[in-house]
């Protein structure tokens, strides 16, 4: 094997990347500069061309691992170190993702959708997220509150109407994601969205929209005449 430092310049990564720009390299030569080195046998790029095959090629699905998950696929070459460079740029990638997204003030469903997508894309677990807005529709504050399993979260509607109240927020946008894809609200999501509106009623706080959100685009209840 011809280690990438004996490679023709213009085809070494990081030399690729500062005379070519990054955008010039492929998946698994972005990945190499993380990874650095390689193995007695393997390159960096080999190794992120088997990192990258694990997850099919998807980079979604790499977004999606935990630097644990990475060492568990038992890479030869990719330990602990190279799996929490890679991990930290992806949350990077994700934060910076997220930024762009977001909005101080809610005009649409796919402006929270926009920024929930990009947030709660790569969990592999339910998360409910709550957005607190004041009378001109202006994000207060926005938390996760619960976090479950792969098709199931809990949450208790006095919690929200309790965060609602210590922010002072006059309405409020319920929001999760499904992270099978579907989109189509369960019977559950349904019952609960009910719950916490009948609730929030009683405080003189308004249930604007209850968002889901997956790989596939969103499902907004109030678009759909649910809210």
């Amino acid at each position: 094997m011809t280690a990438i430092k004996d490679w023709a310049s213009d085809d070494r990564p990081r030399e690729k990347l500062m005379l070519k720009g990054p955008s010039t390299l492929s998946n698994s030569e972005l990945l190499a500069i993380l990874i650095n080195n390689g193995t007695s046998n393997k390159s960096a790029v080999d190794l992120a061309k088997e990192l990258l095959l694990a997850c099919n090629n998807n980079l979604q699905r790499l977004g999606s691992l935990g630097y644990q998950e990475m060492v568990q696929l038992k890479i030869k070459g990719l330990g602990p170190a190279k799996a929490i460079t890679i991990a930290a740029a992806l949350e990077l990638g994700i934060r910076r993702d997220t930024f762009e997204k977001q909005k101080t003030k809610i005009d649409s469903s796919r402006d929270i959708a926009d920024y929930l997508k990009a947030q709660l894309q790569y969990k592999n677990n339910e998360v409910f997220v709550c957005m607190f807005l004041n009378t001109a529709h202006h994000i207060i504050h926005h938390e996760i509150l619960s976090e479950g399993g792969i098709d199931m979260v809990m949450i208790e509607p006095r919690a929200i109407i309790k965060k609602a109240l210590e922010y002072n927020a006059k309405s409020i946008i319920l929001c999760h994601n499904h992270p099978s894809g579907n989109l189509k609200p369960s019977r559950s999501d349904i019952s609960l969205t009910e719950k916490i509106k009948q609730a929030a009623t009683l405080f003189d706080i308004n249930v604007l929209d209850h968002i889901i959100v997956s790989n596939e685009g969103y499902y907004s209840f109030c678009d759909e005449g649910h809210i």
